[in-house]
């Protein structure tokens, strides 16, 4: 009994020690507008490219056919979508142009097998990465008049939500193909 007492009583002291210390730890400094755009920019990565890469390349031409799905986007035509709208909006952010012949969130025809849409879509995150960066608290809602005056903030925003819709049926199309998102796993 008394062995028993003796290590509740020694956890209770752990337990409030730890308990005191983290309380005289200084609170965390908020996050700068950039740091809460890379992270968000990262997780949508983190989700994007393991499902890009999980699809087989012969397999990269699957469009679902059946019922509602007549006229949909390949499944490379999702990530090659999905790419080229990031790199029109990070690059819009930065001031800067998209790579050449990527147009109205499309690709350059030019990329047609899995390792260059790979390179394409890794290389947009990239771009993304560089405008997470370069956004701060300062000029993160200047108006940019190429873009109609949206702001940085709005086209990386944007970027994320849109990367992460595309991602959601990127999901679909590897579970029609009964292959488990990576995610999921």
């Amino acid at each position: 009994m008394r062995r028993r007492e003796f290590i509740l009583a020694t956890l209770s002291i752990l337990i409030l020690a730890t308990s005191a210390a983290a309380q005289k730890q200084a609170p965390e400094k908020p996050k700068t507008v950039s740091q809460v755009l890379e992270f968000w920019v990262s997780e949508t990565e983190c989700l994007v490219l393991p499902a890009a890469e999980a699809m087989p390349e012969s397999k990269y031409s699957f469009a679902p056919t059946e019922g509602e799905f007549h006229g949909v986007r390949t499944f490379a035509e999702q990530v090659k979508h999905l790419a080229a709208a990031n790199y029109q909006l990070g690059a819009g952010a930065l001031g800067d142009d998209p790579p050449a012949e990527t147009k109205n969130e499309s690709a350059p025809p030019s990329i047609q097998t899995k390792a260059e849409i790979m390179e394409y879509v890794k290389g947009s995150f990239a771009c993304l990465h560089r405008a997470a960066a370069a956004i701060n608290e300062t000029n993160m809602n200047e108006p940019i008049a190429a873009k109609g005056g949206r702001t940085r903030l709005w086209l990386l925003m944007d970027a994320v939500a849109h990367s992460s819709n595309h991602y959601g049926q990127m999901v679909e199309y590897l579970r029609m193909n009964r292959i488990v998102p990576p995610a999921s796993r």
